[in-house]
């Protein structure tokens, strides 16, 4: 793992660079280009309203080199709030030397300070097994829900 890896809250000057790794990370994940005006106004709203969630940046000396978003989920069950690892991006020329083990355990050492987060969740592609071995390889497990959705097209 490099030792020079430093991760920092997310600010509005990061707003390009989370675009591009989001733009990647469409393209690599899912064969998607995204529309840029909505992912910019997308970013935006985050800055804007901190209760939707927040971004965090690793950087390596003067260079960002990977980054995600955290969104909320809350849990009547628990009285507490679920942290959502999202838009999980690592530039190409970074993985495989702890730049995502450096985000994680930062999510992890601020998430288990808080007295109203119950958990981390993410999800992962199915056929992403390189991901899942990372997942499982930080302590985390395959939850036993199945994720459903639909997708509205805006």
């Amino acid at each position: 793992m490099s030792d020079d890896i430093r991760i920092r809250q997310g600010t509005t000057s990061d707003i390009n660079r989370i675009a591009e790794f989001q733009q990647a990370l469409a393209q690599e994940s899912e064969g998607k280009t995204l529309d840029d005006d909505v992912l910019l106004k997308g970013i935006q709203k985050i800055f804007q309203d901190e209760g939707r969630g927040f971004y965090l940046m690793a950087e390596s000396g003067d260079q960002v080199v990977g980054g995600l978003m955290i969104t909320y989920e809350w849990s009547d069950w628990r009285n507490a709030n679920f942290w959502w690892i999202q838009s999980v991006y690592v530039d190409d020329q970074w993985r495989r030397q702890g730049v995502y083990r450096a985000l994680y355990d930062y999510v992890y050492d601020i998430a288990q300070s808080g007295d109203d987060i119950c958990g981390i969740r993410l999800y992962v592609e199915r056929n992403n097994t390189v991901a899942q071995q990372t997942y499982n390889s930080l302590g985390m497990s395959q939850s036993h829900y199945h994720l459903y959705e639909i997708d509205f097209v805006l």
